[in-house]
């Protein structure tokens, strides 16, 4: 079936499309924010614009731009943006993160569980460079190895070994290339747990509701796969870490 529909159902109950709970976003989002009155705020590869319309309702004089290839999810951005109050204050491209581009720089640029679609952690943030004000952050989350995967973990995930390093590798790899990490949250293993019983939860409870609909075994296999790669294989093996980064 259609992926980005598949996500979409996968994230009914977690709009946020990582291992972070409300109030872990929140905080990041304050800490984020909080040094500025007003702002401009890019969220690459927006999704629904979970973290782009909860960023906006807290500072009234922040602006916001979200960037994604899925349709949908971006009238549904829009849909929250318009009862939130904030759609005046927000604009929805949709394009391929790699071809976006912008005549003002922003004060926030957040990448958060779509570094792949750059190519990894590194080439993500050389391009997000390109996008950010003198003095601006950077709010990025990205796997690391809690632990060396084994097979079953690296099958699970459909992932190579060199894929991530560990958390320190990672740190490490961001200061050689001139940025500071200024803040940052690990996500728990309750975080974890609760990201993919929601994401698993939600897609077999669909299916469930759903037994005529054209998709609904494959969303029930979906959901039965994914739950037998995260607990058979990469639980416990892959962490997720959000940064929020100045330059040098």
């Amino acid at each position: 079936m259609d992926r980005q529909r598949l996500s979409r159902l996968a994230h009914a109950r977690h709009p946020i499309a990582a291992p972070l709970a409300d109030e872990s976003v929140a905080r990041l989002l304050e800490r984020a924010t909080g040094h500025a009155e007003a702002g401009r705020l890019l969220d690459l590869g927006c999704g629904e614009g979970a973290w782009l319309v909860r960023a906006l309702a807290a500072r009234p004089q922040w602006r916001a731009v979200g960037v994604d290839l899925d349709p949908d999810a971006l009238t549904r951005a829009r849909e929250t943006a318009t009862a939130l109050g904030v759609v005046r204050r927000i604009g929805l491209h949709h394009v391929d993160v790699r071809e976006f581009a912008s005549a003002e720089p922003f004060d926030l640029v957040l990448v958060v569980g779509a570094t792949h679609a750059f190519g990894g952690l590194l080439p993500t943030l050389a391009a997000v460079r390109e996008q950010l004000a003198p003095g601006g952050r950077v709010l990025i989350g990205e796997g690391f190895w809690e632990r060396e995967p084994s097979q079953a973990a690296l099958e699970g995930l459909g992932a190579n070994r060199d894929d991530y390093a560990d958390l320190a590798t990672t740190t490490d790899r961001l200061t050689t290339n001139g940025w500071t990490p200024v803040d940052g949250h690990v996500s728990s293993q309750q975080e974890w747990d609760a990201y993919e019983f929601d994401w698993t939860g939600t897609l077999a409870e669909w299916a469930l509701d759903h037994p005529d609909d054209p998709d609904a075994t494959a969303v029930r296999e979906a959901a039965d796969r994914h739950r037998t790669e995260w607990l058979h294989g990469y639980r416990g093996t892959l962490g997720f870490v959000t940064y929020l980064l100045r330059r040098d």
